[in-house]
């Protein structure tokens, strides 16, 4: 019975869970198995789950590949899109599932050098992959996808319109680099990285 607002950012959030925890540096098989499946659904049911409310089935398979998204990560953590979302929660009362809907196609653009097998295998679960794309191709089609799922949802796609400052992003920088996700990120990042991401994402 979520509205719609809820529904779109609590199924990014799962969504985030699914691609990080494929990503993070702990994941293995039997998480990329778990991971793939929830982006699979996730991309099946989302949209569904959103604009038609009472649809039971796509409800379903929304609470499915949550959980199952949810049982992988948690066995394998998480990344820098959580790292950056926590203190946008923490400090400023941002709706967590928004946080990471509008920054997860950012720091999906800076990992893909670390991941690029991995996003071939997103831009399949999310139907967008064609035969004879590279690689890059494939991580950019993965990337453009998620985004666009996002704003079809109805997912702000600027800080700004959140009301954060380039004043903020300092304080915001300093907690991301210490949250305990930030380490299980595939690329390596430093403060000065993320205080970069978040300036993309303003």
């Amino acid at each position: 019975t979520l509205p719609k607002g809820l529904t779109a950012s609590t199924g990014l959030d799962a969504l985030t869970h699914a691609i990080e925890g494929l990503i993070t540096k702990g994941a293995w098989e039997m998480s990329d198995m778990f991971e793939i499946k929830a982006i699979e659904m996730i991309t099946r049911y989302l949209e569904t789950a959103v604009f038609e409310p009472t649809n039971a089935e796509a409800r379903n398979g929304m609470a499915v590949a949550q959980y199952i998204a949810g049982m992988a990560f948690s066995n394998v953590g998480l990344g820098v899109v959580h790292g950056m979302a926590h203190p946008l929660g923490a400090i400023f009362d941002i709706p967590h599932g928004v946080a990471n809907a509008l920054l997860l196609p950012i720091v999906m653009e800076f990992n893909a050098p670390a991941a690029l097998d991995k996003y071939v295998e997103i831009s399949k679960a999310m139907n967008v992959y064609r035969e004879g794309m590279s690689k890059e191709e494939a991580a950019r089609a993965a990337v453009d996808a998620v985004r666009a799922l996002a704003v079809r949802v109805g997912i702000p796609q600027h800080l700004s319109e959140l009301g954060i400052k380039e004043s903020d992003l300092d304080k915001l920088a300093t907690a991301a680099i210490a949250d305990v996700c930030t380490p299980g990120n595939p690329r390596e990042v430093t403060k000065d990285i993320i205080l970069e991401l978040y300036k993309k994402a303003l």
